[in-house]
């Protein structure tokens, strides 16, 4: 961040400062924490660049602190080192309990499911597995702590090109943030590491490749009190997507001092979460086990074969969400390139990405497909893993993948931001047939015919024509009730049917998004994704984010979107009452959109 940036960020949470403490002046509740944030984040501002504080600022800081009473309320994070911002604000660094980083940082009035549970474990020192599906919030487990411990929590994430995402987000809140890897110039690495070695930031992200020498030497002499392993199923040989470069992991715990280890996984059976606590040397860890039912996802089932031209159902689906962010799987590469090559001769906006492709095309379709200028990503399974792109509204398996497990974790890439979307399957016997060619020759015989009954399993579970998602989780140890309406055995719908009838209309059909804001809004009062307001400020967000040099979903989520298009909101505490919006979102970005609503 250059000087002028920062001059411009102090001169925004001055801004935001004003606005709030006068808002505690009025005794607002829900105001005083949101103050106390913006002054930790200036002290820390202050910290690192004293040179973007002029005395005009500081003297108004000073008087801004004194006019509003101290609470005492806080949990301590680090030693803190004063300074003279500090010292002029009369103010301890303190961080707060974890409820109120979530409300006025994240923006959420509340916890999913589980968060909770596992934040007070890890906060209490002990070791926690925590297998969640996708879009259930696994990362704010391990980035609440991270604003609470006094020192730095080691972040293991699977995809360097994934990162800088991951950093983007966490920056764009106010958390300090930052990642180790090859991608890194030598004066990057030296700068960042200098900085680690500070205590600068709350998080640091490694691939777990990158934990074999030097650097796993650096950060053991650093201050490390919480490691993370993101997609930790990969440990496992049992896992659908085993990583020999996990196995650097087991040695971890010990090797930094028996700190505590937060496991997490979107898809592991009973077999896999055992070998995970194993393989990581985990003592008497607390468990959660979320729930594996995600209503949001619509799931349909279509049998190859007898007629059916998939290339042709596949381009009418994509051709009825034109404008929708999707990924389409496919078995081969060969089949990747040629289903791109098809789309795009009928002006789908698609790009291909599959292991065979040059590292630079490859990472130039997957930027196109983060930032949103291309619409569809054709891959094969190398896409996907640990994506955090929340606005991806389908993912159509040209193919059948070879196991549930690896289907589960393929369509949770859909719809992490809690609306509707699509994942439709095509499938056939000859993909089984397939997948035991590749295991011709494997000499681990219990893992070849494990890796056969998998892909057998998941045949059998497109061929039954049960309820999708009943017997998609049963087969993860859950039990529930038929789904009602989130699958085409419940729903009865057929969405071939309902493409082919929307395309060329005005407004094309769509489902609605199930959402609820912090006022527990409908989700009957929810626009549809065709609306013409939602559409404009999607376009507003990808200026923005353009501008910014970052993904939209960034600036604010598809689901942050259609509740200001339900609830158009004239006002910043309007904007506060929308989940997903927090104090420093609003400060950025609160009165542009207000102005667009406006119109």
């Amino acid at each position: 961040m250059s000087l002028q940036e920062s001059k411009d960020q102090v001169a925004q949470e001055v801004l935001a400062l004003t606005h709030l403490a006068s808002r505690v002046g009025a005794g607002d509740p829900d105001a005083r924490p949101a103050l106390d944030d913006r002054l930790n984040l200036l002290r820390g501002l202050f910290r690192r660049e004293p040179n973007a504080f002029s005395p005009e600022m500081v003297a108004a800081l000073k008087r801004l602190s004194s006019s509003v009473p101290m609470t005492g309320r806080g949990t301590a994070r680090r030693a803190p080192t004063e300074t003279g911002l500090d010292r002029g604000l009369g103010r301890d660094t303190t961080r707060r309990v974890p409820t109120e980083i979530l409300q006025s940082l994240f923006g959420y009035a509340s916890f999913r499911p589980g968060q909770a549970e596992i934040i007070q474990a890890v906060l209490s020192g002990r070791d926690c597995l925590g297998v969640m599906p996708t879009g259930a919030g696994k990362s704010l487990t391990y980035q609440i702590p991270a604003r609470i411990l006094s020192g730095t929590t080691l972040v293991i994430s699977p995809l360097i090109a994934l990162m800088k995402d991951q950093v983007d987000a966490l920056t764009e809140i106010g958390i300090r943030a930052t990642f180790l890897n090859s991608s890194l110039t030598t004066a990057e690495r030296q700068e960042r590491r200098t900085l680690v070695k500070k205590g600068t930031y709350d998080l640091i992200y490694v691939a777990p490749e990158g934990l074999e020498g030097f650097l796993l030497e650096f950060l053991s002499d650093c201050k490390i009190d919480l490691i993370a392993v993101d997609e930790a199923h990969c440990i496992s040989q049992w896992g659908h997507d085993f990583r020999p470069a996990y196995r650097n992991l087991s040695g971890l715990k010990s090797r930094f001092g028996d700190i505590p280890v937060l496991a997490l996984t979107a898809t592991a059976t009973e077999a896999v979460s055992v070998d995970i606590v194993r393989q990581m040397g985990m003592l008497d860890p607390f468990r959660f086990r979320g729930s594996f039912f995600r209503p949001n996802l619509h799931l349909s089932v279509y049998k190859k074969g007898g007629g059916r031209k998939t290339k042709e159902d596949i381009l009418r689906l994509v051709q009825s969400r034109r404008g929708e962010s999707g990924i389409i799987y496919c078995l081969s590469r060969k089949s990747v390139e040629t289903t791109t090559a098809f789309l795009v001769s009928h002006g789908v906006r698609a790009l291909p990405y599959h292991a065979g492709m040059e590292n630079g095309p490859r990472t130039a379709s997957q930027e196109a497909f983060r930032r949103d200028n291309v619409d569809v990503m054709v891959a094969t399974v190398a896409f996907g893993m640990g994506i955090d792109k929340s606005n991806i509204r389908y993912v159509i398996h040209r193919d059948m993948p070879k196991s549930l497990e690896g289907y589960y974790q393929e369509i949770g890439r859909a719809g992490r931001d809690g609306v509707e979307s699509d994942c439709i399957l095509f499938y056939s016997w000859s993909e089984v047939v397939s997948y035991d060619r590749f295991l011709i020759g494997m000499t681990d015989e219990p893992l070849r015919k494990k890796m056969g009954q998998q892909t057998r399993e998941m045949f059998d579970w497109a061929e039954e024509g049960l309820c999708r998602h009943q017997s998609l989780v049963a087969y993860f140890g859950e039990t529930i009730l038929p789904c009602g309406r989130s699958c085409d055995v419940c729903g009865k719908w057929d969405r071939l049917a309902q493409a082919q009838a929307a395309i060329g209309t005005p407004k094309m059909a769509q489902t609605r998004p199930a959402l609820q804001s912090k006022r527990g809004l409908p989700s009957e009062e929810i626009p549809d994704r065709a609306d013409a307001l939602f559409v404009r400020l999607k376009t507003l967000r990808k200026r923005l984010a353009d501008e910014k040099g970052i993904p939209s979903y960034l600036i604010f989520s598809d689901a942050v979107l259609l509740q200001m298009a339900a609830q158009r909101p004239a006002t910043e505490d309007d904007l506060a009452q929308i989940s997903g919006i927090g104090p420093k979102k609003i400060v950025q970005y609160g009165a542009i959109f207000l102005a667009e609503l406006k119109k």
